[in-house]
């Protein structure tokens, strides 16, 4: 057998350690998975988060990949994906979050919010910020609330009167809540993933669907429901979350840079949700497809006396102090 050199010793150190150097150098990936389109306040948010990691001190240690419009997964199927480390990141709605507790429901209840500051003033109090952490027993971590806006109801025929909706079928989010506003007023509900959303209004498989304006313009469902209530009924936002296992896995160094880096690219994603909403409104009504129909205060009310029971209905699940609180936060 022939003897290693001291010189050849080091040479085959020096290897090793250039191979174990090499190996801990492979970036990390974080797959960033979401149901909209890219011009949408989220998707725009995505990308912003993926900009800023690039330019950041880790930039040559984090790989961010954007997967839009469910091209890896449904909101039914990416928290599943995430705990078995598929997905790292990921901001579904509010909504779909019911399986893993029942307190965020309390986003989906109707007429709650008066309008998105009220939304702001309660996800920034302390029983807001306790919500992001509803889900640590569960092998998730809340990041932040990612907003999309308040939602509007849109139908193949006029709703002007809980009684317009009476036997129409209406396509919602999986969430119980949704469910019982739309029993409430004699409707169908039916539980269907987003990406299905414009074939069922296309073909009539559904009368109708309850969004924001955002994705009302970018999904085209303008383009197959010839009216829109303006009924500002519910919210629709998002919590952006990792599961427990990857995003403490971070190494201590990258960790607080990537989390500077998603905390301003959601603040960049709420600062022109509001705007994005705004101009998709206007891109509709120019279109001349659809039209907007305005509730007069007394028409809208009886939207809010038909739906505003569902609240006792959940408050025993929920919490009547969270309740409590969200309505709190409409007094400013």
């Amino acid at each position: 057998m022939r003897t290693l050199t001291l010189a050849s010793l080091a040479s085959l150190a020096a290897g090793i350690m250039l191979a174990g150097s090499a190996f801990a150098a492979d970036p990390i990936t974080i797959k960033f998975s979401h149901v909209v389109a890219e011009n949408t306040p989220k998707g725009q948010m995505a990308e912003k988060f993926k900009e800023l990691v690039e330019k950041s001190s880790v930039g040559d240690q984090v790989e961010v990949e954007i997967y839009p419009n469910s091209q890896l997964y449904g909101d039914d199927q990416v928290l599943e994906a995430m705990l078995l480390g598929d997905v790292q990141l990921a901001a579904p709605a509010l909504s779909k979050f019911q399986k893993y507790t029942d307190q965020l429901q309390v986003f989906d209840l109707p007429f709650l919010f008066e309008d998105m500051a009220a939304v702001e003033r309660f996800q920034n109090s302390a029983t807001g910020k306790q919500l992001l952490t509803s889900l640590q027993d569960k092998g998730l971590v809340g990041l932040g609330y990612l907003h999309n806006g308040m939602k509007q109801l849109s139908a193949s025929e006029p709703l002007r009167v809980p009684e317009d909706a009476a036997g129409k079928k209406f396509r919602i989010m999986t969430s119980d809540v949704l469910d019982a506003q739309f029993e409430a007023v004699d409707a169908a509900p039916l539980k269907k993933p987003f990406s299905e959303v414009f074939i069922l209004l296309q073909t009539g498989a559904i009368d109708g669907q309850e969004n924001t304006y955002s994705n009302i313009y970018s999904q085209k469902f303008y383009e197959v429901q010839p009216y829109i209530t303006e009924s500002n009924h519910g919210l629709l936002d998002y919590m952006v979350v990792s599961s427990a296992r990857f995003w403490n896995g971070l190494p201590d160094d990258v960790r607080p840079v990537v989390e500077e880096a998603l905390q301003k690219a959601i603040a960049y994603g709420n600062a022109i949700s509001a705007q994005e909403n705004k101009e998709a409104k206007q891109a509709i009504v120019d279109s001349g497809k659809s039209e907007i129909i305005e509730l007069t205060p007394e028409q809208r009310q009886q939207w809010v006396d038909a739906m505003k029971p569902v609240w006792k209905e959940f408050a025993d699940e929920i919490g009547q102090d969270v309740i409590d609180a969200a309505q709190a936060a409409n007094k400013g």
